[in-house]
């Protein structure tokens, strides 16, 4: 059974983060503060659990910083995005944040879950086991 953390508790890092324009479209992408670019990478997949739902969210980088452009439903739909309802998209419509608008970014387990929510809102996470890298791997191989 998961363990469950609140973004409150000690071992949790919360960092302000900021929806922006993806590129010259009105959808919003999350840019990552510089202080997380220790744990992850372009090209990572990381999960990010929006209002209580755990996503999957590919890790990308332009000239400024790192940046997710949107949350899908699993590691597949967040590496080729076309695919999927971007549901970044929706929980920032949901929750009336447009780009421009600050966010709290939770790092539950660096550079494996994240917890994206309002500034003031409570949220709990459920912890969940990060695969042993070599079982992580073989996924990955199979994914390409």
């Amino acid at each position: 059974m998961p363990d469950r953390v609140s973004h409150d508790n000690p071992s949790v890092t919360t960092y302000r983060a900021r929806l922006e324009r993806s590129g010259g479209t009105r959808r919003p992408c999350l840019r990552l503060p510089a202080e997380l670019g220790d744990g992850v990478g372009a090209g990572d997949v990381v999960r990010l659990v929006l209002d209580g739902d755990e996503r999957h969210a590919k890790i990308d980088g332009d000239a400024d910083c790192l940046l997710i452009r949107g949350a899908y439903d699993n590691r597949r739909l967040a590496r080729t995005p076309g695919e999927g309802e971007n549901r970044l998209v929706e929980w920032a419509e949901s929750n009336d944040r447009n780009p421009g608008t600050s966010v709290e970014l939770d790092e539950v387990e660096a550079g494996y879950l994240y917890g994206l929510r309002v500034p003031g809102k409570r949220a709990v996470y459920e912890v969940t086991r990060q695969p042993k890298s070599s079982l992580a791997d073989i996924a990955r191989q199979l994914d390409e």
